[in-house]
């Protein structure tokens, strides 16, 4: 059985359990540590949700990030990642329908994500979930480390 929970509170098993999932999602960033995914926790802009195992496990996380602009609240899922030897379980799924979720009770009309193509098989859940494809283009602009 697998279970969804919003992170309340920052203990050394979130902070390993992102020691292990972050380089599978990133190899350009580091894990975050305590004090880092306290602020994560404690932000009104995002809700940190993780999949735990039948014995209390993490499997998997998200973040939910909701803000208000003029044209509305605005939801954004970020960096998702399911641990690899989790992975065809639906943990991916369960994370994503609870964060829709909790877009949809906040009063979000939308929900926007990013996915690489190259990430065939999340690309095909988020199809299935009911995601469409933008015509839009998404551009960077990198802030020079000072």
């Amino acid at each position: 059985m697998i279970t969804i929970s919003i992170v309340e509170n920052v203990d050394e098993d979130l902070v390993a359990a992102f020691e292990k999932l972050i380089p599978q999602l990133s190899r350009s960033n580091p894990a975050p540590d305590a004090e880092t995914l306290r602020t994560i926790v404690e932000s009104e802009a995002s809700t940190l949700l993780i999949a735990r195992d039948e014995v209390g496990a993490i499997m998997g996380s998200m973040t939910l990030a909701m803000f208000r602009i003029p044209t509305g609240l605005r939801a954004w899922i970020e960096d998702v990642v399911v641990d690899e030897d989790a992975r065809g379980r639906g943990v991916g799924q369960l994370l994503n329908e609870h964060a829709l979720d909790v877009a949809r009770a906040a009063g979000a009309t939308t929900v926007d994500l990013t996915s690489r193509p190259s990430r065939e098989v999340a690309n095909r859940l988020y199809q299935r979930l009911g995601f469409v494809a933008r015509d839009t283009n998404v551009y960077r602009f990198t802030l020079d480390e000072k």
